[in-house]
């Protein structure tokens, strides 16, 4: 008969584990995640409740480790959850999380997986609320948000941008790059970009000061001109008003 002291130890699968993930297709596809990971830093960069990741690995399951079987979506983002550094996404380590969006970049070794495989797991095992794709090349873009457990395609606005309900932000095509934008319409930044903006801003301020006291300097010399003008009134009007009366004459008496 087994006892408590005789029980086996239960073994758990390590959660320290490094990603195995094949490199990048192309430069595109690193630009595009680098592009979408700097973005989101940025807008988030006094929050520490967050994970985001590229081209990273998840493990869910202990089958998958056994068949080798390795899932990393090119970008992901996983809410409520402590912002560190990672070797991978390891879901049994992390309390069960998984993403709360994922985004895949699409290619042509990886375009059909994308579109079936990846999107069944999603939807089914990893339940992410928000799935997009995204091809840099054709600029074809898509989205689904999981309704009822189904994933169903997300209706893009005037401007043709995706809601995503997950991170509060629109994402849409801009210059041939995947963007995010606020749900007024304004672009994120990336970093260069807003330091770009702040220096134009103060450029402007400047600007607007300088012309602000160039106006104040033309004013000052108007008024300047206008009491030396009216000085050399009184002055001319004084020396009349002088000579007419070494003529006898009395100025004041002349209309």
């Amino acid at each position: 008969m087994t006892t408590l002291d005789q029980t086996s130890e239960i073994i758990c699968p390590p959660t320290d584990l490094w990603s195995d993930e094949p490199p990048l297709e192309s430069d595109l596809h690193l630009q595009q995640i680098i592009l979408l990971l700097a973005c989101l830093d940025w807008l988030w960069q006094e929050r520490t409740d967050y994970y985001a990741s590229g081209n990273l690995t998840i493990y869910y399951n202990a089958e998958q480790l056994k068949k080798r079987d390795f899932c990393g979506p090119d970008f992901f983002v996983v809410l409520d959850t402590q912002k560190r550094p990672r070797k991978s996404w390891v879901v049994w380590g992390e309390g069960g999380k998984y993403p709360n969006l994922i985004m895949e970049i699409l290619s042509d070794s990886t375009a059909n997986v994308d579109r079936t495989r990846k999107k069944d797991l999603y939807q089914n095992i990893f339940r992410t609320p928000d799935y997009f794709w995204f091809d840099p090349n054709t600029l074809e873009f898509e989205g689904f948000s999981l309704t009822h457990g189904q994933y169903e395609a997300i209706a893009p606005n005037e401007q043709g941008y995706l809601w995503s309900k997950e991170l509060g932000l629109y994402l849409g095509v801009l210059d041939g790059k995947l963007r995010y934008f606020t749900n007024e319409g304004e672009l994120v930044p990336t970093p260069q970009e807003s330091a770009l903006q702040e220096r134009l801003a103060k450029e402007q301020e400047k600007l607007a000061k300088e012309e602000e006291r160039r106006a104040k300097e033309e004013e000052r010399r108007a008024k300047e001109e206008e009491r030396r003008a009216k000085e050399e009134s009184q002055r001319r009007e004084a020396i009349l008003a002088q000579k007419l009366r070494e003529l006898g004459i009395n100025p004041d008496e002349i209309v």
